[in-house]
């Protein structure tokens, strides 16, 4: 009886495991199109997995020596579907249909009970990777290095306005090209120790 048990279980959890990878691959053909035009998610706040923030300082606090009382220009709070984490623990990548959204959020800084506090108050846009693992679209010049790549603005969240991945989004990558191009030593919970 309990062998019957250990193997219904195995079974559920290798179907959902599958099921899983299976909807990541979907993001083609829901949010990518057969040329590679790739297409803002919707309800990713809601219904994916949080991975991290990243805050852009001010400007004055990158050459000051004092940081105290300045806060935070911007911040880029990060968002991937549910399976990529669990699927980058077990196996130290990305699977093919991830797909990452860094919304962009315009920060405010005021004095608080916890001290000087900046917040995201308005919303300026959103960068979205779509991991390709099988070079679906060489001839789009939005895809290349593993990736299909692309920023929508607030006022226009229906198209991209990038143009080329190589001028305008590989240069701010360089320093995780090692990492698939993705910082992932900000987002803990791909660790696998966690």
């Amino acid at each position: 009886m309990h062998i019957k048990i250990l193997v219904v279980v195995v079974a559920l959890s290798l179907c959902i495991a599958s099921i899983a990878e299976e909807s990541l691959t979907s993001a083609y053909g829901t949010l990518v199109d057969d040329a590679g035009n790739i297409t803002l998610p919707k309800d990713f706040r809601r219904d994916w997995t949080f991975l991290g923030t990243w805050s852009i300082a001010e400007s004055d606090v990158e050459t000051s020596s004092e940081a105290s009382g300045h806060g935070a220009a911007g911040l880029h709070n990060v968002y991937t579907q549910r399976g990529v984490t669990e699927y980058f623990q077990r196996n130290g990548k990305f699977p093919d249909g991830a797909v990452i959204v860094k919304e962009l959020l315009k920060a405010v800084t005021a004095p608080m009970t916890t001290g000087t506090v900046s917040r995201g108050n308005e919303v300026e846009g959103w960068f979205v990777m779509v991991k390709d693992t099988e070079g679906r679209f060489s001839s789009n010049p939005l895809w290349g290095d593993g990736w299909g790549w692309a920023l929508f603005n607030v006022d226009r969240p229906d198209i991209p306005v990038t143009k080329n991945y190589k001028t305008e989004c590989v240069g701010c990558h360089i320093p995780a090209r090692n990492d698939d191009w993705i910082y992932i030593n900000g987002y803990p919970v791909l660790d696998s120790n966690d």
